[in-house]
């Protein structure tokens, strides 16, 4: 991986959910600078929001590491899939497309089926699909529907797709949350999502207690500003200049940084590590 990212970005807008091709600058998801060490040889393994931004860094990763991967997406999402698509075979990876929109327990049910089908068995699991739109105003004027949808998205999709995945999985899966900096350092304009990522980090501690004693780990990365679509589709432009400047690092993530963290949770050199927040935060603090 390189040292030259940018230190700013420029301002600009997209509408929701974004696309990763208009971006400036395009994001780094390690389509040339991740190097592969087959840490995952023989993992099969399911990604929420693998269509860019993170999934898709994480995507590639797990391509380069000898992993097979299935990813979901919303459907309007699926220019950037075919390009995650490409990515992976283009890294000598089989990656699997399962567009949906996993607000409903019946979505996350069928994904479930369609992810250990499709992949015949799965290995690991990585709930990272999310939704967040700024609000700067008070909870008087919250937008009616919005909390439903940022909480149907980041914990109830989340929930539902574990329940539905693991009775297929055995010792030595790996289950992984992206939760956020947001849960330990909440912006106002950010209310509903901030509690989300909070909960997850809950929901994640409970379910490692719980699946321990079956030899299934469950962790969490909390990313800190991260140059994703999701950033220039759900901040005004004006917010986009000077984005991840307040990190100690002085400067917003790359998609590709986010990446080891899940092969190392993945990998057999996490066997002892469940329960556990791993934060890629450019220096945040995440306790």
């Amino acid at each position: 991986m390189t040292e030259s990212y940018p230190s700013e970005v420029p301002a600009q807008e997209q509408s929701w959910p974004g696309e990763t091709s208009q971006m400036t600058p395009v994001p780094d998801h390690g389509e040339e600078s991740y190097v592969g060490r087959d840490r995952l040889t023989g993992k099969r393994a399911l990604i929420t929001g693998g269509d860019s931004g993170i999934g898709r860094a994480t995507a590639i990763a797990f391509a380069k590491e000898g992993a097979s991967v299935a990813i979901s997406y919303l459907p309007q999402e699926q220019a950037d899939a075919e390009e995650t698509k490409a990515a992976v075979e283009a890294a000598g990876g089989t990656i699997h497309l399962l567009p949906g929109d996993l607000r409903t327990e019946e979505a996350n049910k069928k994904l479930a089926h369609d992810a250990v089908e499709a992949l015949d068995g799965i290995d690991v699991v990585i709930a990272n699909a999310g939704f967040q739109m700024a609000h700067p105003g008070g909870i008087g004027d919250f937008p009616s529907g919005q909390i439903e949808q940022v909480f149907e998205t980041n914990v109830f999709s989340t929930f539902w797709l574990v329940k539905y995945l693991e009775p297929s999985l055995g010792e030595g899966s790996s289950i992984i949350f992206t939760t956020s900096i947001q849960a330990f350092d909440p912006s106002e304009p950010l209310l509903d999502y901030a509690a989300t990522k909070a909960a997850l980090n809950n929901l994640m501690v409970n379910l490692a207690s719980e699946l321990g004693p079956k030899g299934i780990r469950v962790n969490a990365v909390a990313p800190g500003p991260i140059w994703t679509p999701l950033i220039v589709s759900t901040f005004d432009a004006e917010k986009i200049e000077g984005f991840g400047s307040d990190t100690p690092l002085g400067r917003p993530g790359q998609p590709v940084e986010l990446a080891p963290a899940y092969v190392f949770l993945a990998s057999d050199e996490a066997s002892y590590v469940s329960g556990t927040v791993l934060g890629v935060t450019g220096g945040k603090p995440v306790f």
